[in-house]
């Protein structure tokens, strides 16, 4: 009697055949035609499958347009569960975020092709930038949930796990906007380490040239 223990398997690889097919083939057709020139028929009939079977793996055009880049936060996160403990949780959000960059066999942004083309897109279509914080913002919950069982936090209760990942995951935003904003595709890991030496010094400080602190002392009358 044949043995069906491994059809699981099977339909496991081919359904991710079939995810990689048709991610793909939205990455190219829509970079090459542009996002409002690409029906999700076009996309499906490219990857030789129905509409409904792209609608079983994707909600949208723009979420398959963007599953290139759904990994990389798996991947951030990833490596920051890898960090030593006794790393504060900033600095082990940043190191695992350089950890990404430095990463060759797996390919950050800026050594990808056409990454940086689809992040420009996205900075200039609405649709695809909002399907892309909605990427961000998963992989930052689950960044929120790695800080708070590294420093034994309820992530429900104590703010230290959200507020260190908004931080960190806000100086990479602001990086990546500078990047694809710069025009020069190499730049990434540059703009991001700018991105993080800025949270280094002190923001709040009156002196660099920004407003003055509030203060409760008041002063007196005439």
């Amino acid at each position: 009697m044949s043995s069906t223990g491994n059809d699981p398997d099977r339909r496991g690889r081919k359904a991710r055949r079939t995810r990689d097919t048709l991610a793909q083939h939205a990455f190219e057709l829509v970079l090459e035609r542009g996002l409002r020139s690409v029906t999700v028929e076009e996309i499906a009939q490219a990857a030789d499958v129905d509409r409904r079977t792209f609608s079983r793996y994707f909600p949208s055009k723009e979420a398959a347009v963007l599953d290139t880049v759904r990994g990389d936060g798996d991947r951030i996160n990833r490596a920051l569960r890898e960090r030593p403990a006794a790393e504060p949780p900033l600095t082990a959000y940043r190191l695992a975020v350089l950890d990404w960059l430095d990463d060759t066999e797996a390919k950050p942004w800026h050594l990808r092709p056409r990454i940086f083309d689809l992040l420009v897109m996205a900075e200039e279509e609405p649709t695809l930038y909002a399907a892309y914080h909605h990427i961000r913002v998963d992989a930052q919950e689950e960044s929120v949930r790695i800080i708070a069982e590294r420093i034994g936090a309820d992530p429900r209760r104590d703010l230290r796990p959200a507020v260190a990942v908004a931080a960190g995951a806000g100086a990479l935003l602001a990086a990546q906007a500078a990047w694809v904003r710069g025009g020069r595709p190499a730049a990434l890991p540059e703009f991001v380490v700018q991105a993080f030496d800025a949270l280094s010094t002190n923001l709040l400080d009156s002196r660099q040239g920004g407003p003055a602190p509030h203060s409760n002392t008041q002063g007196s009358t005439a």
